[in-house]
């Protein structure tokens, strides 16, 4: 509530000025200088410089222009007292203990921190009538060594309190009471009796005086710990709720009668258009881009309908142009994927043609290179996707062609069902597969292995759809699972499968010495 806000400013304000020591380095050097064990020791310069500070530097720093705020009094360790910025001008009271004052023992227990001071008189000056006050005080240190340096405690006028309790207005007539952390009274705008200070200090929603009782509204500040409550006079409370309850069923009986005239005067002209409107928006959310909403007259219903015409016919705009640019950039993604392919598998096979011709193998030479221009013929179609068989087939010719570099320690074995050979995939998929179990699985080994590809076509359960699984499994050299996730060819064989059919799935398994199995699932919709 503003009366919080209020108040928690106020206290924001002192506490502010009981860390103005703390900004002016003469100041903290006087202090320090106090606090020593044996100020006498410093020079009489020293101690003329920390009195300057102490009674010109901090007044100047401290001065404000708010009567409220009564004074300073700045109690350094040595004993010395400094009144700074008394409205009244007053002396200390000789000899007067500051030590055991309540005040002064909660700054210390604060260790630094602020301590918020209760209600209490200004015994300590020499007043006709001491004032009673509400106080902020803190216990000075030392930054560098954490020692105590003495006690800074800023006094408020209570009356600042009804000031403050003064400027919030409530529209019925209500105790305002600020308590301390103790639920002891700092001010209140009424008198409250023993018994209903008890009541408050449990904790009770509801509150009983003498001739009254009252609903009680209370928050706490969270720095100081103090409570302001709020009484609301149930009497007075329950006149305005009957004075509401008559209001609220004339103006009820009102608004009715005034619905039922605008219901029947206004339902053909307003109510219709709109309903032609949701009907329209249902049609187009089940994907009826083309409908068109009738458009009559030319009122503000009317304009609204129109550019909800031209949002829609935007929307379908939008819609065709993001969907051929998605497209687009699908089939870019889908041959830049595959044409990753062909320079990897060439350099890998020019060089096993490398191999050959240094080993004077002409005649397998030639027959490699027919094979690989029939090969070529394969890879340059400018086809995207082939068939299982046609991929089966190029499978074959190209272990023919690494037959001939490897001899007796490649065996290469191909069976595939009839009813999988029309299933459409990319193509070149299968050939980074059986390149990499032939280079890194078959070649390292020295009594050579084999390499057996399978596929056939399976139908779930309910018989709702079917896939064909292609198995890639040689008896290799195998590797750690993890170390050849990421190779090239295997990152493209997942792209690009995903690209075609993203329920596709692809798995490899492997280990040291166990051989090599890649498998993939792709559906059939035949």
């Amino acid at each position: 509530m503003s009366l919080t806000r209020n108040v928690e400013m106020y206290l924001d304000d002192l506490e502010r000025l009981t860390i103005t020591p703390y900004l002016n380095d003469d100041v903290m050097t006087g202090l320090k200088l106090k606090a020593s064990v044996r100020p006498d020791d410093a020079s009489e310069y020293a101690k003329f410089m920390a009195e300057k500070a102490f009674r010109q530097t901090l007044p100047r720093q401290l001065k404000n222009t708010r009567k409220d705020i009564l004074g300073t009094i700045l109690l350094p360790l040595d004993g010395s007292v400094y009144i700074i910025t008394s409205v009244d001008r007053s002396d200390p009271v000789p000899g007067f203990n500051y030590k055991i004052q309540p005040w002064y023992q909660k700054a210390v227990l604060q260790d630094g921190g602020v301590a918020y001071i209760s209600k209490h008189t200004q015994n300590y000056l020499q007043l006709d009538v001491p004032k009673e006050v509400f106080s902020v005080s803190r216990l000075l240190k030392d930054p560098d060594s954490g020692k105590p340096l003495g006690v800074i405690m800023t006094d408020a006028a209570n009356i600042v309190l009804e000031r403050i309790v003064s400027d919030v207005k409530f529209n019925v007539t209500a105790i305002t009471a600020i308590l301390d952390e103790n639920y002891q009274p700092l001010y209140s705008n009424h008198s409250l009796t023993g018994d209903m200070m008890k009541q408050l200090a449990a904790g009770k929603s509801h509150v009983k005086g003498d001739n009254d009782s009252y609903r009680v509204v209370t928050e706490k500040l969270q720095k100081s710990g103090w409570t302001i409550a709020v009484l609301f006079s149930d009497s007075e409370f329950r006149s305005q709720l009957n004075w509401i309850y008559w209001l609220g069923t004339i103006f009820a009986a009102g608004g009715t009668l005034v619905t039922l005239f605008l219901n029947l005067s206004l339902t053909q002209w307003i109510v219709r258009p709109f309903r032609e409107m949701v009907h329209f928006m249902k049609s187009v959310q089940r994907g009826h881009l083309d409908s068109h909403l009738e458009i009559r007259g030319g009122d503000e219903i009317a304009q609204l309908g129109m550019t909800l015409n031209t949002m829609i016919a935007q929307l379908k705009e939008m819609i065709d142009r993001e969907y051929r640019a998605v497209l687009g950039q699908r089939n870019a993604e889908y041959r830049a994927l595959q044409s990753q392919i062909q320079p990897h598998f060439l350099y890998n096979t020019l060089t096993s043609f490398i191999g050959l011709n240094r080993s004077g193998q002409s005649r397998l030479l030639e027959q490699a290179i027919l094979s690989l221009s029939g090969m070529l013929r394969y890879m340059l179609e400018h086809r995207d996707t082939v068939t299982l068989g046609e991929e089966t087939d190029f499978i074959r010719r190209y272990g023919e062609l690494q037959r001939m570099r490897f001899g007796d320690k490649l065996q290469l074995k191909i069976e595939v069902d009839e009813s999988a050979r029309n299933l459409h995939l990319p193509k070149l998929l299968l050939q980074p597969l059986v390149e990499n179990a032939i280079i890194h699985g078959i070649e390292p080994m020295k009594q050579g292995g084999t390499l057996c590809i399978r596929a056939e076509r399976e139908v779930t359960v309910d018989g709702a759809g079917a896939w064909v699984s292609i198995r890639i499994e040689d008896d290799g050299v195998g590797f750690q699972p993890g170390s050849q996730g990421n190779s090239v060819g295997l990152k493209n064989v997942r792209e690009r499968l995903q690209i075609f059919c993203p329920s596709a799935a692809f798995t490899l398994e492997s280990g040291p010495g166990e051989g090599t199995v890649a498998t993939l699932r792709i559906p059939d919709d035949k």
